[in-house]
């Protein structure tokens, strides 16, 4: 799996309006309406990360989760990181 072009993330970023590429990465963060429903959109995430083989640098504060995703060992966005979105925003989206 090869890296995506900044090109190439631009034209899927516009798909993923919530989504930013900086630093070499894809950057979110969500706010959710308490500790216990951010804890549970991180605990179903998880589960697809590991379906994914693929792992996300996340942080939480009492209610928002920061998420930033790239692939490692590629040094750069992939398709995968793209298919990670695709399934947070699937968790996200039911949870709010």
């Amino acid at each position: 799996m090869n890296t995506l072009t900044d090109l190439e993330i631009s034209k899927k970023l516009k798909d993923y309006p919530d989504w930013e590429f900086y630093d070499n990465a894809l950057h979110t963060d969500f706010e959710f309406d308490n500790f216990k429903d951010c804890m549970s959109a991180m605990n179903r995430i998880a589960f697809e990360c590991e379906v994914l083989n693929h792992h996300p640098e996340w942080t939480n504060i009492y209610n928002t989760l920061d998420i930033k995703l790239t692939t490692h060992d590629k040094g750069g966005v992939t398709e995968l990181d793209f298919k990670l979105v695709d399934a947070i925003r699937k968790i996200v989206e039911v949870e709010e």
